[in-house]
């Protein structure tokens, strides 16, 4: 079970940049450790991210092994109308977390 946070503000200007931010735990795995018998430990992390504002993709991200068991993403977009943000967060065995949050344009 993955817990996320994100920071997105809850009003903002049409036009304005804003920043998003978030960070999803998870319990990850390399891939590249092996147990005490020697045999490895099965690769378990976060693949992919994608951000989608009323459904049109603003971020997408591709993740590997480097990237750290809880990854902190954070990115910026144009606020163009109120609307949803849907964050989504894929990976190795079946992996998948959505959240979404939503934000007034004035």
């Amino acid at each position: 079970m993955a817990r996320a946070l994100i920071n997105v503000p809850a009003r903002a200007k049409r036009g304005e940049v804003i920043a998003i931010k978030t960070l999803i735990s998870h319990v990850m795995e390399s891939g590249f450790r092996h147990t005490s018998d020697g045999v490895r430990v099965a690769r378990d992390i976060i693949t992919t991210f994608d951000c989608t504002y009323n459904g049109v993709e603003v971020f997408h991200a591709d993740l590997y092994s480097a990237i750290a068991a809880n990854p902190f993403i954070t990115f910026h977009t144009v606020a163009t109308e109120s609307g949803t943000l849907v964050f989504k967060w894929t990976g190795d065995n079946g992996f998948s977390a959505t959240e979404s949050v939503t934000i007034q344009v004035e």
